[in-house]
Parts: structure tokens; C-alpha cells; sequence
């Protein structure tokens, strides 16, 4: 079976695995290529991940970070989109297994990304759900709202308390947006709604078995994470490692937390798929490819996103976050591309641009700096970066700082002044305003509007900013502790 052939169709068929960051951006990125493209996924829309804690806290709906595939490559007309899983890879025949049908392709994209891992304590899972598809936000969501309803039915206070316990296991970027999330609708969303419980007292316990949160950030920051998390009313336990849950809660160890609502955020394996390709794996079951990102034997097998373990020229292994992963699919489709006499190897290696400190600031900016912004800023930015046009340009001196995983929004520099796009969902920015943190970027300005989505566009060559929307808020200006205008806020 090949979708969309014909006994007259001699175009290569390139057939892509995932509908994630990166089989989307590969498929993409392949429009105007002589090929024919079969998308296979096993969910029929594209999922926006860094936001997905939103979802799971009922701070967004589920439509506002999913969209159907079908309708984002609707216009793309060499592009066949399939529901299914994918079940088995036979490189020597140059066929895979979908449901019960066989598909053969002339180049191969694996980007089915990654699922949850519980070091081996399977068990685990019916407890503490996880977080990676929008099916584990909706249970997850559920989760948390029938532990108020049922403290809000219950007489006794043992048992009220334990339903009012939270524990979040995992103090990674997922782990404390759940858990700063998850305090910030006990102590203000929720308060005038019940009237037999309190939902201030709540207790959300994040649990971390390394010596800080945010391990992959600076220390300072970790330091500061823990320390925002703490005024939010978080209990932030480190250096516990998680010894058995169950279905009245936690054990660390000799220590014992009762909760009815256990969620983790620990740790994630790559897809089994990647087993079934004969290469090496990492701990994590990653596969090894090649620096052009293809399977060592096989040119035209290529595996990308968070189930490819690939270095950086540092020795750093290519963080596994959105950035990347679009990276690695418009690298993959540029290497389908290239012409006959250019070889696959000779393209460059796909990797964020290394932070430049020789970057001109304007007048009377200060030199950015990492301590600038929060960690838990940092983390929405991760997220919110990306809710952009991907045909906007990056600036020639832009950077992504991998460490702090903050990256500039696309913007393009002329005639000295700035343009370009930003669009903020409105549940991205409730954990920042609840910390009171600054709202500006690196590169551009951002303020935000009372409801909805913000969008503003640069004017070309002009010096603020025309926002599509016409409904003007306050913004919030962090460094001098006050509050200015909309329209004063965005002037340079």
C-alpha cells in the first residue's frame, strides 16, 4: 500500500512518522518538493505540548492547543494524512506496518517522540498519570477537580486533608508549571466556590530526588525557582526519591505523604519504535544517528525530535524541546531535497545558535542577562515562543540559550528598527503575572490584552507597535515596580 500513488506517479515517497514538531515541520518544509508525502499519526491533530499543563490545570481548553492535521496541510497537495500506529519497520524491504497495512516508502522520517517512563515501576502509572498527550491532561484535569468535590463532601478532617493533598513527583520544567500552577488556583481561582472546604489549605507537595528543581538550569536559578515556588505556598522537597505509590499516597523512604491525587513529572522514554531499528540506544532509548540525523547503514531512514540522541559540538546532547525538533525536521527536508550531485553528509548539522554576547543593545538598555527573568518566566517563555508564524525570520544575531531554555521570539532587523510578530495565549501568562515578574523579551516588547490572544506587528520603520486587537490593559513594568500605560509600555 502506498497512499496517493498512481502507475503513472514517479515521485519519491517520503513517508513520515508523527505529527509532532518535528514530523510536521519535515512535512512542511516538503511542500514544494517533487515527493509525495504520507503523514501517519495516531491521533488526528497536531499538539502544542509546552502548553499542555494548561490544559491539565483548567486553564486552557483543549482546542486551544490542538489543531486538526488535516486542516493545517489542507492546502498542501502532495501531503496524504493517515490515522494510525505505527507497529513495525522493516528497513531491509523498505516497508512499515500501519494498523494492519503495509506502506512502503523511499525515504522514512521517524519523529514519534517520546512517552512516560517509571524506571521500571510500571505499576506506578494507574496511580500517578502522567503528562503527554492531550487524553493525560483531560484525566489529569479531572484528577484535580473531583479531589475538591470530594473534600468539599467529606466530614471527616483526616480524610478531607488527604484529599487536599497534592503531589506533583518530577521537579522538571513540567513539574513546577504544575506544581506553581496547581497553588495558584488553590489560593485564588477556587477560595469563593466551595463552601465546606477551604481550598487555600491545600497542600501541593513537588518532589524532586536530585539536590534541586530545574537541574538543567544555573543553580542560581534553581535557587530562585525554589524560592518562588515556596512563596506561592509549594512544599519543595529534593534529595527524595519516590519509593512506592499507591492509592493513598506517596512513600519517600521512612517518610509518608497521604494524597488521593499523585502526578508525575519525572521522567520520560523515548518510543519503542526506536528499538526496532538495530542502532545503538541510549538510557533512554534514543536512537544514535549520523550528524546528518539518518540511521547508520540506511541514508534514507531519518530519526529526529525526542527520539534522536545527537551531540552538539560541546559534548551537550541536543536538548529535547520544540526548538529542536523544528530544527532537525526542516534539516531532514533539506536534505530530501538536495540535488543529485550534493551528498547528504554535506549539509550542516541542525543546532540552536550558541548565545553571542557581541550583540549591540539599544540606548539605555541594559545587556541582557539571564538573571533578568525568573526560572518559572523561563519556562512559559519555552512554551510561548512558538505560538508564531514559522515563516517569520530569525534575527541574524538571534540566540537560544540551551541551559535556560529561553529562545527569542522570530523577529527581523531593518533600518535599525525591529520587526516582526508576537501572539501570547492568555493562559501562558497566569503563572508570570501571579509572580509578578518582568514582561518585556530580549528582542521585542510584549504587553497584553484583558481577554483572548495578543498580536501586535511592528510597523515597517516605524517605532511602537499597532496591535490588532483594539482593547488596550495595563501592562506590568517589573523594573519599576509600577504600572504604565498600554501604548507607553510598547514605545521603545
Amino acid at each position: 500500500m502506498t497512499p496517493s500513488a498512481t502507475p503513472t506517479d514517479l515521485r519519491p515517497h517520503v513517508l513520515v512518522l508523527g505529527g509532532g514538531f518535528g514530523g510536521l515541520w519535515a512535512t512542511r518544509a516538503l511542500a514544494t518538493a517533487p515527493v509525495r508525502i504520507t503523514l501517519v499519526d495516531r491521533t488526528n491533530h497536531h499538539l502544542f505540548q509546552p502548553l499542555l499543563y494548561q490544559v491539565a490545570t483548567a486553564g486552557l481548553s483543549a482546542p486551544d492547543i490542538a489543531a486538526p492535521l488535516r486542516h493545517i496541510l489542507h492546502r498542501q497537495r502532495n501531503v496524504t494524512v493517515l490515522l494510525g500506529d505505527a507497529r513495525g519497520i522493516d528497513l531491509s524491504a523498505k516497508r512499515v506496518t500501519v494498523e494492519r497495512s503495509d506502506i512502503a516508502y523511499d525515504y522514512l522520517v521517524i519523529a514519534t517522540g517520546a512517552t512516560h517512563a517509571y524506571f521500571g515501576h510500571d505499576d506506578w502509572a494507574a496511580h500517578a498519570p502522567g503528562l503527554k498527550t492531550l487524553d493525560d491532561a483531560l484525566a489529569i484535569r479531572r484528577r484535580i477537580l473531583t479531589a475538591f468535590e470530594a473534600a468539599e463532601r467529606e466530614d471527616d478532617p483526616v480524610a478531607r486533608a488527604a484529599w487536599m493533598n497534592f503531589v506533583v513527583i518530577g521537579g522538571g520544567p513540567t513539574g513546577v508549571e504544575l506544581a506553581g500552577t496547581l497553588a495558584e488556583i488553590a489560593r485564588h481561582t477556587l477560595p469563593r466556590e466551595f463552601r465546606r472546604c477551604d481550598p487555600r489549605s491545600a497542600r501541593i507537595h513537588l518532589l524532586e530526588a536530585g539536590p534541586r528543581v530545574l537541574a538543567a538550569m544555573p543553580e542560581s536559578l534553581s535557587q530562585s525557582a525554589r524560592r518562588q515556588l515556596e512563596r506561592l505556598g509549594v512544599d519543595v522537597h529534593t534529595g527524595q526519591a519516590v519509593t512506592a505509590i499507591d492509592a493513598q499516597g506517596v512513600s519517600l523512604g521512612a517518610a509518608r505523604i497521604e494524597s488521593r491525587c499523585v502526578l508525575w513529572a519525572a521522567g520520560v522514554a523515548a518510543s519503542p519504535l526506536g528499538s526496532q531499528l538495530g542502532a545503538p540506544l541510549d538510557r533512554a532509548g534514543r536512537v544514535a544517528v549520523q550528524p546528518d540525523l539518518s540511521l547508520e547503514g540506511h541514508p534514507d531512514v531519518f530519526v529526529i525530535g525526542d527520539l534522536a540522541q545527537i551531540a552538539q559540538p560541546d559534548g551537550r546532547p541536543v536538548p529535547g524541546i520544540a526548538p529542536a525538533a523544528k530544527q532537525m525536521g526542516a534539516h531532514v527536508a533539506a536534505a530530501i531535497r538536495a540535488p543529485e550531485g550534493q551528498t547528504i553528509e554535506a549539509l550542516p548539522l541542525p543546532r540552536l545558535r550558541q548565545p553571542r554576547d557581541d550583540r549591540p543593545h539599544g540606548r539605555g538598555r541594559r545587556p541582557w542577562s539571564p538573571e533578568i527573568l525568573g526560572p518559572l518566566r523561563m519556562v512559559v517563555l519555552a512554551g510561548r515562543a512558538h505560538l508564531l508564524p514559522d515563516r517569520l525570520p530569525q534575527p541574524p544575531r538571534g540566540d537560544a540559550r540551551l541551559g535556560l531554555v529561553v529562545l527569542e521570539l522570530p523577529a527581523q532587523r531593518k533600518d535599525h528598527r525591529w520587526q516582526g510578530c508576537t501572539r501570547h495565549a492568555s493562559g501562558a501568562l497566569k503563572l508570570t503575572e501571579s509572580l509578578g515578574v518582568i514582561q518585556q523579551l530580549p528582542c521585542q516588547r510584549v504587553a497584553r490584552q484583558a481577554k483572548g490572544n495578543l498580536a501586535g506587528v511592528w510597523k515597517s520603520g516605524g517605532s511602537k507597535l499597532r496591535p490588532e486587537q483594539s482593547t488596550p490593559s495595563p501592562g506590568i513594568d517589573a523594573e519599576s515596580g509600577g504600572m504604565r500605560s498600554w501604548e507607553s509600555k510598547l514605545r521603545t
